[in-house]
């Protein structure tokens, strides 16, 4: 199993040194939650906050740089920018709007207690972007410039595979997910970085990654494959289908249940094993890495290279 995953855009990614307070998550960089989410938690960040549509976050929204809402989300609390804020059609903040820049506001939004905003402020028209695209085209098709409408259709679909570009370091939600307090959930992978502390039991349709030094207040349960690294802390069980890998000194509050586990020796599990195509002791990558160096240093490797070319 491989020890990393590769970023795509249906895997949960949690930055590293992220933290899940009793009703906030803090993070750094940029925040990008998809369609159709729900968080029981507000966000907090240095970088900005994108959120899909048809989005439930139950707490505050707090960023230090822009934020862009879309269509037909909910706010449960306040919402804070230092940069400016979009709001798309039908977006509801049920709590206060202040921001440092500029206001772009959609048709039908809704903003419970008010709010304050430095720069300017655009309320646009309810009439979509696109029906202005239509319109121009049908002009353009009367008088006989078929080579023009077939450039503009050009650039809208090179300009669709552009996304927005974000920050090194992102916390991403993908399209349907659940993060709750009690109960998370995820359609696919779940990387989660050094240093974090996470709260709520996790449901993933896909291979957890949990780097070192991280602390899971929950139970993992995987259709896919389990890594854990060094110093890692699981407050619960670890259910796999596939194949769990523990380094270092890990430390496992209740069960481990896959079809094959492999476990360090510094490894502690406060519960039962649970293997059906057994359970192997391994040595974490780091304690391989450092063996090697003192074979190295000693020459070990090389006596060993002579004694068997003399046998």
């Amino acid at each position: 199993m491989a020890l990393a995953m590769a970023f795509d855009r249906k895997t949960l990614v949690v930055p590293e040194k992220t933290k899940f307070e009793e009703r906030v998550i803090i993070t750094k960089g940029d925040v990008v939650i998809g369609d159709r989410c729900l968080l029981q938690f507000g966000i907090k960040t240095d970088g900005r906050i994108f959120v899909g549509e048809h989005v439930i976050i139950d707490g505050n929204l707090d960023a230090t740089k822009d934020i862009r809402i879309d269509i037909f989300s909910s706010i449960g609390g306040d919402v804070h920018s230092g940069g400016n804020v979009y709001l798309g059609e039908k977006v509801k903040v049920n709590g206060m709007l202040s921001l440092k820049g500029d206001l772009d506001v959609g048709d039908s939004v809704e903003i419970e207690k008010g709010f304050e905003a430095q720069g300017w402020i655009n309320i646009r028209s309810p009439i979509p972007m696109v029906i202005y695209i239509f319109i121009y085209l049908i002009q353009l098709l009367k008088m006989g410039h078929s080579e023009e409408i077939d450039r503009i259709l050009d650039e809208m679909e090179e300009n669709s595979e552009n996304a927005i570009p974000i920050s090194e370091i992102f916390l991403f939600i993908p399209n349907n997910s659940i993060i709750g307090v009690q109960k998370s959930r995820t359609d696919f992978n779940l990387h989660v970085g050094r240093e974090c502390k996470i709260l709520g039991n996790y449901d993933i349709k896909g291979n957890v990654f949990i780097d070192n030094n991280s602390v899971i207040h929950g139970t993992l349960k995987s259709t896919g494959d389990v890594f854990c690294g060094e110093n890692v802390n699981v407050q619960g069980n670890i259910d796999s289908d596939g194949e769990v890998r523990i380094e270092g000194k890990v430390n496992v509050a209740g069960n481990i249940s896959a079809e094959k586990i492999l476990l360090s020796k510094k490894t502690t599990v406060n519960g039962t094993l649970l293997a059906k195509n057994g359970i192997t002791f391994i040595k974490s990558s780091k304690q391989d890495s450092e063996d090697k160096v003192r074979r190295f240093e000693s020459n070990a490797d090389i006596v060993d290279e002579v004694d068997e070319m003399l046998e």
